[in-house]
């Protein structure tokens, strides 16, 4: 999604829902940078303009908030393009 520059949030929760965390959809809220892509678990109406510009940039930002709790958690991701992809498809340890 974020190397294709989709903004598709339904595969982000989705892979919340795989995570094992516990978690209640009616509760996920879920922003790319500042734009607020679910609440509650519904859909919220956004720039889609916007949110591909988000999505080109040199970092990209999820925030999901569960709103079960007051934990919090950050999680680190790098390069994941095709290029990426090939380079370490390549070759085996």
């Amino acid at each position: 999604a974020v190397h294709g520059n989709d903004p598709n949030w339904g595969r982000l929760l989705a892979a919340v829902g795989r995570s094992g965390a516990e978690m209640e959809e009616s509760k996920l809220d879920l922003f790319l940078s500042e734009l607020c892509l679910t609440k509650g678990g519904c859909p919220q109406p956004f720039d889609m303009d916007a949110a591909v510009g988000l999505l080109k940039g040199a970092e990209v930002s999820f925030r999901i908030y569960l709103n079960l709790g007051g934990e919090k958690a950050t999680a680190w991701g790098c390069d994941l393009s095709e290029e990426y992809v090939t380079i370490n498809s390549t070759y085996s340890t």
